[in-house]
């Protein structure tokens, strides 16, 4: 029987490299966009995805909303992870902490809001906004039993 894999598009930050680090029984993908040449992407990075669909439990993808659109434009389930809005300081933090660089700590500080807000907007997807500073693993279970079971 093929494995029913979950394409999880998750905000940086969230804990997509701890559980793809730490995948326990499960098998899973941390699909990094930024190795892949810009002029063919986000199509190479679709291709990507569907050529491991069906060989793992899950593939982590980005959160780029040009990914988002690519998903539903291709017909690929997913599931949206992002933060609550007013976990801004919270994720500041954690990206302090896990060593990004300025640049990109103040560029999502700049856009904040407005990505946050197109997440919760996202068509076409079901939705896991975290909350409380949560991680990705602490509802990873949940979401892979919910996504397969909206997807039958």
């Amino acid at each position: 029987k093929k494995m029913k894999t979950v394409v999880i598009s998750a905000f940086p930050g969230t804990g997509k490299s701890y559980c793809y680090q730490n995948p326990g029984e499960l098998t899973i993908l941390d699909s990094d966009s930024s190795q892949l040449d810009k002029s063919h992407f986000p199509e190479n990075y679709i291709k990507h995805i569907k050529d491991n669909l069906g060989k793992v439990d899950v593939i982590f993808v980005g959160s780029h909303r040009e990914v988002r659109n690519a998903l539903v434009e291709n017909g690929i389930p997913f599931v949206l992870v992002y933060p609550h809005i007013y976990e801004k300081r919270a994720y500041m933090e954690r990206y302090k902490k896990r060593g990004n660089s300025k640049e990109f700590i103040e560029t999502i500080k700049k856009n904040w809001s407005t990505w946050i807000f197109q997440c919760a907007n996202q068509a076409g997807c079901m939705k896991v906004c975290l909350i409380n500073e949560q991680y990705i693993s602490d509802h990873l279970h949940s979401i892979i039993k919910r996504a397969r079971n909206d997807s039958k």
